[in-house]
């Protein structure tokens, strides 16, 4: 059995974010699979150049966290927020204009559904190469 040393146990996500190091210099994606105040596990694609603190943008969320990296295993690495009360950017305000915070919305909306179809089409992707047939 699998001891939680956890302090807050973290919520199942699916949500796109974007890692931001060297100053800002640099970025990569990556997939929030588990999230909580005080951190969150990450799939990306090559967890070897992820430097020990980065800040990770949400866009779904409109937030950066200062992130610190605990482990790594495979495609996935898990961080701790530097702050874990406040995000590092503060959040932005609400647009005032109701057309625009309804778009706003929508590019979230379809973020959101746009990384589940590409995560559907990687499971077809590794179906197919072990072997599964499509009908």
């Amino acid at each position: 059995m699998i001891s939680e040393k956890r302090q807050e146990a973290r919520k199942r996500t699916f949500l796109k974010g974007r890692i931001h190091f060297n100053k800002g210099a640099s970025s990569m994606d990556c997939l929030i699979r588990d999230f909580s105040e005080m951190g969150a596990r990450l799939e990306l694609s090559e967890t070897n150049t992820l430097p020990e603190s980065f800040d990770l943008y949400i866009p779904q969320k409109e937030m950066t966290l200062r992130s610190n990296l605990r482990w790594r295993r495979g495609d996935a690495v898990g961080v701790a927020f530097l702050d874990a009360q406040k995000p590092a950017s503060p959040e932005p305000t609400a647009p005032s204009d109701p057309a625009i915070a309804v778009l706003l919305r929508r590019i979230a909306e379809l973020e959101a559904e746009n990384a589940g179809l590409r995560s559907v089409i990687a499971t077809m992707g590794t179906g197919l190469a072990s072997g599964t047939r499509l009908i």
